[in-house]
């Protein structure tokens, strides 16, 4: 069995997690099969995509073998987070139609896929994973990260990582930041699609008069250095896949605050702090009684780790190639 990751790692791409998804995969898969990154040669029995563009595409029309993609992003997932969206999501049906097999990260989006989309192809959910030896706490990352927001020793500071879209939750990042002007507010996080991005001009000129408790850093190059400075992960999204970096800070052990989703319930159960409305987030939600509690529960992580999501994909691999 060999198999030719297809991932379109360029440009906005290498910072959606999307990428950071197959490229985990694909690290923890080469210890165990024959496998290689974006090959120019289709003489391989398995091509794994995970994004779909105008390089990727026209490989896959070239293979022969068996072609499987994993639906990292679909309709649904583009609602408040890029601009033209009756145009993009236009592509999803008749790209994703042309796998002989699709990888859904979720229930919720193998039901959307099913039934929404009306694809007829083999689905079958295996979520993302991450390393959870790579994402533990650093008290000198910490301390150093603390240091250049301004953030005091006793400040708690609240951390989303995502792209700066309304999908995302910004707005409801930006108003409880107002309204807690005693918490410290981190957002890291870019605009990948620059000005085709959903409503970039309205929340770069917000973005620009934010409170003084509220830093954006854009994107960084270690990511567990936020994590580590960071004492509650806020994830107000209104719709993900599955989230990375929802794992990475839960292998962190940080405690969660998360909007209540379906894909979250499916994912974390209980062992997160849900709200519905943001309105609903008082002091409460930060006291640290609470805190300690969740992030004890943290370890929910354990299940994704990256070992048993790539032991998953090679019996899945298995299958295609017997069938």
């Amino acid at each position: 069995m060999n198999i030719n990751f297809i991932v379109e790692d360029f440009g906005a791409f290498k910072y959606l997690g999307c990428a950071t998804a197959a490229k985990n995969l694909y690290k923890s898969l080469s210890k165990k099969v024959d496998i290689k990154w974006n090959e120019k040669s289709t003489n391989f029995d398995i091509a794994h995509f995970h994004t779909f563009g105008p390089k990727s595409l026209l490989y896959a029309r070239k293979f022969r073998g068996k072609k499987i993609i994993t639906a990292h992003s679909t309709p649904n997932l583009n609602r408040g987070n890029v601009a033209f969206l009756p145009l993009v999501n236009l592509f999803y049906r008749p790209i994703y139609k042309k796998f002989d097999h699709i990888i859904s990260v979720s229930n919720k989006c193998k039901r959307e896929i099913i039934k929404e989309m009306k694809i007829k192809v083999d689905v079958k959910t295996i979520y993302n994973g991450i390393d959870t030896k790579k994402f533990k706490p650093d008290m000198k990352k910490r301390n150093r990260f603390r240091e250049t927001i301004g953030a005091k020793k006793n400040d708690i500071v609240v951390l989303t990582v995502a792209q700066r879209t309304p999908r995302k939750g910004i707005y409801d990042f930006l108003e409880l930041a107002k309204k807690n002007s005693q918490l410290k507010f981190l957002w890291i996080g870019e605009f990948p699609y620059k000005f085709f991005s959903k409503d970039y001009f309205k929340i770069s000129k917000i973005i620009k008069n934010k409170g003084n408790n509220t830093v954006f850093p854009g994107f960084i190059k270690d990511i567990r250095e936020a994590y580590s400075a960071a004492d509650v992960f806020f994830m107000p999204s209104y719709a993900e896949g599955h989230s990375i970096v929802m794992l990475e800070s839960l292998s962190m052990g940080l405690p969660m605050i998360a909007r209540d989703n379906e894909e979250f319930r499916e994912a974390f159960g209980d062992n997160l702090i849900y709200f519905k409305n943001v309105n609903q987030i008082d002091e409460s939600f930060f006291d640290k009684k609470l805190l300690r509690a969740f992030k004890k529960k943290a370890d929910i992580v354990k299940k994704y780790d990256i070992e048993k999501i790539s032991n998953e994909h090679i019996r899945f691999y298995e299958d295609v190639l017997a069938n």
